[in-house]
């Protein structure tokens, strides 16, 4: 496998050039900053399964999230190893002459889990903002959560707390504004830690491989997003255990049907000192 080189553009989360900007009348060249974002493969004991667009940042989070929010393992244990290797795509002539690079996760797991995953194996083609392309069959596109979360009960501060904190915390974004950022936050609604990425489903698997790495407690706190609550993003969050998921746009019917069968609390709509319950409003005080 070639070896990855650090200081390859594949491994950068942005990139900067300079850009033509009309304002008032006046058209400047100026510096932008872009996000990146690359093709992932995660690739299961030799076996690839699933293509992400994704930044390149964060990558061993979003190895092991993905793998616990899939399902394909049961706990961070089942995840043996995980190797970052990068080549040349073929496509790369058709990009302006850029030479583009992709990036593979090469993960081990456990015997247990990889003949699991052989047995209900899909081709997973992700884009920036799909969760389930490539699913082969209807059953396989809304699954049932099969852990329960943890109730929490916060105040309508803390979620405006966390809101409210999450820009601070969102370099990539302030840097681009291109980027979708989750994060973990306590009872109160302080900010512990965030993950960002040009997916937000790609932003809340990396939260939660984090979360799974320092062993976070879901009863201890909740997770904010900055974008919509989909269902893939209502099905992540309970598959993590955790009971509140706040989200600064709107959800879709499936989601909260989601999150009241899962018996987790979803607000949408948390913007300043205003939040709108979708499921358990008794739960924010």
């Amino acid at each position: 496998m070639p070896v990855p080189d650090p200081s390859s553009p594949a491994f950068a989360p942005m990139t900067r050039r300079s850009a033509a900007v009309r304002n008032t009348g006046r058209l400047e060249e100026l510096p932008v900053c872009l996000a990146e974002e690359v093709p992932v493969a995660l690739v299961y004991n030799g076996i690839s399964h699933a293509v992400m667009l994704a930044t390149p940042q964060d990558l061993e989070d979003f190895a092991l999230g993905f793998s616990l929010s899939e399902g394909i393992i049961d706990s961070p244990e089942d995840l043996l190893d995980c190797e970052t290797t990068s080549s040349d795509l073929s496509v790369s002539e058709s990009l302006a002459g850029v030479p583009e690079q992709g990036l593979s996760l090469e993960l081990k797991v456990t015997l247990r889990c990889f003949m699991r995953l052989k047995e209900r194996r899909r081709t997973l083609a992700g884009r920036t903002g799909c969760g389930l392309c490539g699913t082969e069959s209807l059953a396989e596109a809304i699954r049932p959560v099969r852990r329960e979360v943890v109730p929490v009960e916060v105040s309508a501060a803390a979620l405006a707390r966390a809101m409210a904190e999450m820009p601070a915390h969102q370099t990539l974004s302030q840097a681009t504004g291109a980027t979708h950022a989750a994060a973990w936050c306590g009872l109160d609604g302080a900010v512990r830690w965030i993950r960002e990425d040009v997916g937000r489903h790609n932003a809340l698997d990396k939260l939660i491989g984090a979360m799974a790495l320092a062993e976070a407690d879901p009863a201890d706190g909740f997770i904010a997003v900055t974008s919509r609550a989909s269902y893939e993003m209502v099905y992540k969050t309970a598959s993590a255990g955790v009971g509140l998921l706040a989200a600064v746009s709107a959800p879709t019917g499936l989601a909260v049907r989601t999150a009241e069968a899962a018996g987790m609390t979803l607000a949408g709509f948390v913007r300043g000192d205003r939040a709108t319950l979708y499921s358990h409003p008794e739960r924010v005080t």
